[in-house]
C-alpha cells in the first residue's frame, strides 16, 4: 500500500501521522517548491489587473526549511521524499481583507502551471548528494564554507547541516574558527 501525502508548507504538524502511518504503509510525501512564480492581480469584480513574475526563486535545498521537523524519517525503508520543482501562479485579489503586510491584497489562490523537474529522495545519501561536490566545498566543512559554495543563506546551510547529521549522513568533528562546528562524512 503506497500512501501519497501533498504537502506545501510544514512538515511539523505530520511528524506524528507519518510516523504512524510508515509502520504499516509505503508513505510517499511530495512537496513541491515554487522555481519560478507569477503573482495575477485581479479587482473584487474579478477583472484582471495585472499579472508579473516575482523576483522570488526557490531552491532543491529549500526542502531543508521543512524537514528539519522529520529528519530522522529519511532513514526509514518506507519513506520517500519527492520534491517537486514547479512553475506557479499566485492570484491576489483587491478586497481590503489582506494581511498586514499587504492589507488591500488577499492571496485568494495557487495554480500549479508545471512540473518543472522532480527529484525522489529515498534515503539520507540521497539527500546528502544535494551538497556542493569537494571541488567546491573543502572536506571537513563549517556552514559558513557550504553556504558560500552553495550559494544559500547561512540558516538554510544550518538547517542542511543539521537534518544531514541527525540522518547520519554527517558528523560533527570539531570546531573550526570561532567555534563553528566542523562537519564531514561519517567513515565506516
Amino acid at each position: 500500500d503506497l500512501l501519497v501525502e501533498v504537502q506545501t508548507r510544514s512538515f511539523s504538524p505530520l511528524k506524528r501521522k507519518l510516523r504512524a502511518l510508515t509502520k504499516n504503509h509505503s508513505v510517499r510525501l511530495v512537496h513541491p517548491i515554487a522555481a519560478e512564480k507569477w503573482i495575477l492581480k485581479i479587482s473584487e469584480h474579478g477583472e484582471e489587473l495585472g499579472r508579473r513574475k516575482s523576483p522570488k526563486r526557490g531552491r532543491i535545498e529549500d526542502v531543508f526549511k521543512e524537514l528539519v521537523a522529520i529528519p530522522d524519517l529519511m532513514q526509514h525503508e518506507r519513506f520517500v521524499l519527492e520534491v517537486l520543482m514547479i512553475r506557479e501562479e499566485e492570484v491576489r485579489m483587491y478586497d481590503g481583507k489582506g494581511s498586514w503586510r499587504h492589507p488591500e491584497w488577499r492571496k485568494e489562490d495557487r495554480r500549479l502551471l508545471e512540473v518543472l523537474e522532480q527529484r525522489r529522495l529515498c534515503n539520507p545519501q540521497q539527500a546528502a548528494a544535494l551538497l556542493p561536490g569537494a571541488a567546491a566545498l573543502p572536506r571537513p566543512f563549517t556552514n559558513r564554507q557550504l553556504a558560500t559554495a552553495a550559494k544559500l543563506r547561512l540558516n538554510l546551510a544550518g538547517r542542511m547541516t543539521y537534518c544531514l547529521r541527525k540522518m547520519g549522513s554527517l558528523d560533527v568533528i570539531g570546531t573550526g574558527p570561532h567555534r563553528a562546528q566542523l562537519f564531514a562524512e561519517p567513515t565506516y
